[in-house]
């Protein structure tokens, strides 16, 4: 068992009335209580861990917190209901399992001795973000990933910015670093994401926007080639997300230009031009909508062709206007939101096509998208607010590097 010799840790938390939401943005770095199990005065101690927390990304769920433009209701009900003010944000991580609790080793441990990575003490593991509670009919038929009553960590409930965390062992997911990156390990949440994006239709042959080259836009161009896409044209309001999204494979790059607009849902009509031009009148077979601006959302609509697919993933609180909705039905447009992964087949399709060296898509994360970790892979220790604005800013991905 671990011996309690902390009793503080650091992390990074928002506290909605010391803090407030709409009079401030960021995150506060504080002293918080080092978590425990205890199993006599809370049972569920007996299926989870303790980790200590190695890696840990910065989400554009993170960036929306940050900035107080989502997750505002998600945030404030659930520490209402927790009688609470302060939340430890953040939900990417890698980490090194140092306690379990009494059930974890029957319930979760794998009996095959010829796997490295298993759910033991001293293990590296990953974990899915969205912690489920198998009761629901959601659950009970294989649809976790839209669980009635599930919470998401950083969100919901505490998430994994801080040194040592306190996690249901069945949320994790065991990583054999030989084969992965321990950074790229870190970030297995949000590629899963994108596999689930890109795995809901068949990509082979099909021309394919991405509106909005974040990471998980930017993942997702690596696996519309990967799957066979014929054309893939990547769209965004940043030209440095461009240039890496052309590094990344896309065949085409459209910077959305900067023009005021009456109404901000309004589309584009340069871009859909553009992108009319590019596929021959027809529009995409599929648009990958990962921005969340609705502007992107009417884009996306209007660049798919008669008959084609939208992936709607971008996320952003507030109401959206389609003007003509009909059109939507009248064009036979099918629409799929994803939300998380699919726990855990989607987890299982990235592994093996993360471990996979011939695809070149871990080393393309890691030398593009990560700049082989300059200016992208964050010092815990060194958290202040101005400098890490500064590296979310000038980078669409990056990661803390907290116990290393």
């Amino acid at each position: 068992m671990l011996k309690k010799q902390k009793n503080l840790i650091k992390a990074l938390t928002l506290d909605v009335k010391k803090d407030k939401w709409e009079k401030s943005r960021g995150f506060v770095m504080r002293d918080v209580a080092m978590p425990t199990l205890d199993e006599k005065k809370n049972p569920a101690d007996a299926v989870s861990v303790i980790l200590k927390i190695r890696y840990a990304g910065v989400c554009g769920s993170d960036r929306g917190i940050w900035y107080r433009n989502a997750w505002k209701d998600g945030v404030h009900d659930s520490l209402k209901r927790e009688g609470k003010s302060m939340r430890i944000t953040g939900h990417e991580f890698l980490g090194e399992i140092i306690e379990i609790g009494s059930m974890v080793q029957s319930l979760y441990q794998d009996t095959d001795l010829q796997n490295k990575a298993r759910i033991e003490i001293g293990s590296l593991v990953s974990g899915d973000s969205h912690v489920t509670c198998g009761r629901c009919y959601q659950c009970r038929i294989g649809e976790q990933h839209v669980c009635i009553n599930e919470s998401i960590l950083g969100i919901t409930i505490d998430g994994i910015f801080a040194e040592y965390v306190k996690i249901p062992a069945k949320n994790l997911w065991a990583v054999d670093t030989a084969r992965l990156r321990p950074e790229i390990a870190a970030i297995y949440d949000p590629f899963g994401n994108a596999v689930h994006a890109t795995t809901v239709v068949d990509f082979r042959g099909q021309r394919v926007a991405v509106f909005g080259c974040g990471p998980i836009g930017l993942f997702s161009i690596l696996l519309a080639r990967n799957f066979g896409a014929a054309k893939v044209i990547a769209i965004d309001v940043n030209k440095n997300n461009l240039n890496m999204a052309k590094k990344l494979g896309a065949h085409e790059i459209i910077l959305i230009p900067k023009t005021k607009k009456k109404n901000a849902w309004e589309s584009d009509k340069s871009v859909v031009a553009r992108i009319m031009k590019l596929t021959y009148g027809k529009g995409v077979d599929v648009a990958l909508e990962m921005a969340g601006a609705f502007s992107s959302v009417n884009n996306a609509i209007d660049s798919a062709r008669r008959g084609g697919q939208i992936i709607f993933f971008g996320l952003k609180d507030g109401d959206l206007t389609i003007p003509k909705f009909s059109r939507v039905i009248a064009r036979g447009l099918t629409i799929h939101s994803i939300i998380g992964r699919q726990i855990f087949r989607t987890w299982q399709i990235a592994q093996r096509i993360l471990n996979d060296k011939s695809n070149g898509i871990q080393d393309s994360i890691w030398n593009v998208i990560l700049k082989k970790g300059r200016g992208t892979i964050i010092n815990f220790k060194d958290f202040t607010p101005k400098s890490f604005e500064k590296a979310m800013n000038e980078n669409p991905k990056i990661i803390f590097k907290i116990n290393g």
